[in-house]
């Protein structure tokens, strides 16, 4: 049985409003702070397709008015879910814009679970957007995601083991901590824990944002690196061997 839902949420970002176009209405801009490899077709009608792990998921550009709206809506299931999405742009003096977020559509039946996971995420994926805007507008971030399915350990060491990794105290860090660690095979991770919660976790350097989640039977990272020289396969291979060490 399906379920309808609708989540609304609005956020002032310190940019104008093309710049706040650029960052959801465009495949490298989509890529610097939400999720996976984005590509957008740019017209009414065209595509938006998100590939994460090898799995691509699309959707269909329903509204496409450059620096106001942008709206897409996936195909409708054979039990009736879709999910449609709405920006609505704003601009305010002193160069900043307002955005606003509709999520609405049909949830199947473990609705209540899913509703929870959207609103609890939207929340940390604008503050990503603030952060990119605020502190790398105009670089084209390069995705990294990685993925290890947690099995029966139980979530609360494998977020202990995470902390652990990040040099932050067994409880989690707070927004401000500083983290500064060198995971094996990879550079050096010098920053600030900018959000902090129970299962999210997101570290500013000076060339990246760094996602880490940990939730009942999976641990994910989405990266953003904004290194003009990064190599993003090598990142993420060598990202995938440090979180699957970190669960096993």
């Amino acid at each position: 049985m399906t379920h309808p839902f609708e989540i609304e949420l609005e956020t002032t970002l310190p940019a104008t409003p093309q710049e706040v176009w650029d960052a959801i209405a465009t495949g490298p801009g989509i890529d610097s702070w939400f999720m996976g490899r984005n590509e957008v077709e740019p017209r009414e009608g065209g595509v938006s397709a998100m590939e994460t792990g090898g799995h691509r998921e699309e959707a269909v550009i329903t509204a496409y008015e450059p620096g106001k709206r942008f709206a897409t809506r996936t195909p409708t299931a054979d039990d009736g879910r879709f999910m449609a999405v709405e920006y609505l742009i704003e601009g305010r003096e002193g160069g900043s814009a307002v955005l606003r977020l509709v999520h609405s559509g049909m949830l199947g039946d473990d609705w209540q679970d899913e509703y929870d996971a959207l609103r609890a995420g939207w929340p940390f994926h604008l503050h990503t957007l603030w952060q990119y805007l605020t502190h790398f507008a105009g670089r084209a971030g390069v995705p990294v995601f990685a993925v290890a399915p947690l099995g029966e350990r139980p979530v609360r060491e494998v977020r202990a083991a995470l902390n652990r990794g990040l040099s932050l105290p067994a409880a989690g860090g707070e927004s401000g901590a500083r983290v500064r660690v060198e995971p094996a095979g990879l550079p050096l991770l010098d920053g600030e824990v900018v959000w902090a919660e129970e299962g999210r976790i997101e570290v500013r350097t000076a060339d990246g944002l760094y996602t880490f989640h940990v939730f009942p039977g999976v641990a994910l990272m989405f990266h953003h690196l904004f290194d003009a020289d990064a190599d993003g396969a090598a990142a993420e291979a060598a990202w995938q061997r440090w979180l699957a060490e970190l669960v096993g």
